[in-house]
């Protein structure tokens, strides 16, 4: 089955192919034969209900630094294709937000990966409140008692922007830290949305294990150890990964999540479990594919092509 695939991500030439879940299920689409397109998000438009991009042919190749080739830019009715890819990465702003209902118009007669209004509806950091129990104890707000309540309730804390991602703006206040109120009053600068205080896990040091999961399955997880210096298991800001297995805590969290992610039509999800607790879903760009096949994992893009060809089957 040839299908025509729109993928709307950050510029191709902007990725790091080496850990890119983009570029790697970019790859395995054209070994299955599909026709590729490339697009931006600030090349996406709508007039009279129509849904269109400029997009340019795409063909990949794992080579660094030489990495695609693209056609001559053209207008296309997204409508025409069989699948559109939504793939650039956060901040989760009213841009990103626009694009979901954008989309929306198109989906599921063109199949949006993942399902744009669910997208929408589920950020990150929120969407996992729906299993508390699964978390570590969480506040989101913006109000500076609550907060200093909840950190003189628990003394080491993570601090963090609501819709941050890649670990930006994430802060561990040690017990006896005095830098509390000097944070709420610059994320009070910087952000308009309420902040998470979330007690602190001290397990992070052993990592900070990512999870995917295709159709709601857990497929693979690579582990990802901070640094000395960092509170952050991130491997862009240093985090080492290393090979991992599922624990017994783990498929239990997932077989509890999955239901949901079905249901929303998030056929490619990420979440992030330190020790026994789960600290967020990613849905919107969700990464870690190339490093879990890396470090001997499953080969997690000929499963995702597979769960969505059948959608389209």
């Amino acid at each position: 089955m040839a299908l025509k695939v729109a993928v709307q991500m950050d510029h191709i030439n902007s990725i790091r192919i080496g850990g890119d879940t983009t570029f790697a299920l970019c790859l395995e689409a054209q070994k299955r034969g599909h026709s590729l397109y490339h697009y931006t998000p600030d090349r996406l438009s709508m007039r009279d209900g129509v849904v269109s991009a400029r997009v340019e042919e795409l063909s990949v190749r794992d080579i660094e630094s030489d990495h695609f080739t693209l056609g001559e830019p053209i207008s296309r009715d997204l409508s025409e294709m069989d699948v559109v890819l939504l793939r650039q990465d956060p901040p989760f702003d009213m841009n990103y937000i626009t694009t979901t209902h954008i989309l929306e118009r198109i989906h599921p007669k063109t199949l949006v990966v993942n399902n744009p209004a669910w997208v929408r509806n589920s950020p990150e950091k929120i969407f996992v409140t729906e299993f508390p129990d699964l978390m570590p104890e969480t506040l989101i707000s913006k109000d500076p008692q609550e907060i200093a309540a909840f950190r003189k309730e628990f003394g080491d804390i993570i601090l963090k922007p609501l819709y941050g991602n890649g670990g930006a703006g994430v802060f561990h206040l040690a017990d006896g830290d005095r830098n509390l109120t000097s944070l709420l009053e610059m994320f009070g600068q910087m952000f308009r949305e309420p902040f998470i205080a979330q007690r602190y896990l001290k397990d992070v040091r052993a990592g900070d294990k990512r999870i995917i999961l295709i159709d709601g399955e857990p497929v693979g997880a690579i582990n990802r150890v901070p640094s000395e210096t960092d509170a952050r298991s991130n491997m862009h800001v240093g985090g080492r990964a290393e090979k991992t297995e599922l624990t017994i805590r783990e498929r239990e969290i997932c077989a509890r999540i999955g239901p949901a992610l079905r249901e929303r039509g998030f056929i490619l999800v990420g979440i992030d479990v330190i020790g026994d607790y789960m600290t967020e879903i990613n849905v919107t760009s969700p990464t870690g594919i190339r490093e879990v096949k890396r470090f001997g994992g499953a080969d997690i893009a000929p499963l995702f092509w597979d769960a969505v060809e059948a959608k389209r089957g």
